[in-house]
């Protein structure tokens, strides 16, 4: 299971990587694998806020459709258009070309709710 140690981690697999006052959000390693094989994601345009745990897309996989929470609140600053062409490219590379949305964040605080990645990897030991 690949769990890069600078990122930070929800319970519900999504990942943040923080830049300042920009983050980077995706789905984990762990939530592709489980999805299966991912064929279509629908993400927020930029400019869309964004609120702590509460849905901002969907992930659709040959398996099922999920909904896709932000880690932190905040305001869409980019879209991964690349994957809206591709999906497949988050089951290949969820923590690099597989992130989904940028944005700028509002409440700093709220990083601070987040796994570091020893908690996640606990998480998913149980």
């Amino acid at each position: 299971m690949n769990i890069p140690q600078d990122l930070l981690y929800t319970k519900e697999h999504e990942w943040v990587r923080v830049a300042g006052d920009t983050i980077e959000i995706g789905i984990t390693d762990y939530a592709q694998g489980e999805l299966g094989d991912i064929v279509f994601v629908e993400l927020p345009e930029a400019g869309a806020d964004l609120k702590q745990m509460e849905p901002f897309g969907t992930i659709e996989a040959v398996k099922a459709v999920s909904e896709l929470f932000s880690p932190v609140s905040g305001t869409v600053s980019s879209v991964n258009n690349i994957i809206e062409d591709d999906a497949g490219i988050i089951n290949r590379d969820p923590y690099g070309e597989g992130w989904m949305i940028k944005a700028t964040l509002s409440n700093p605080a709220e990083l601070d709710q987040l796994l570091k990645p020893e908690q996640y990897k606990q998480l998913l030991e149980e």
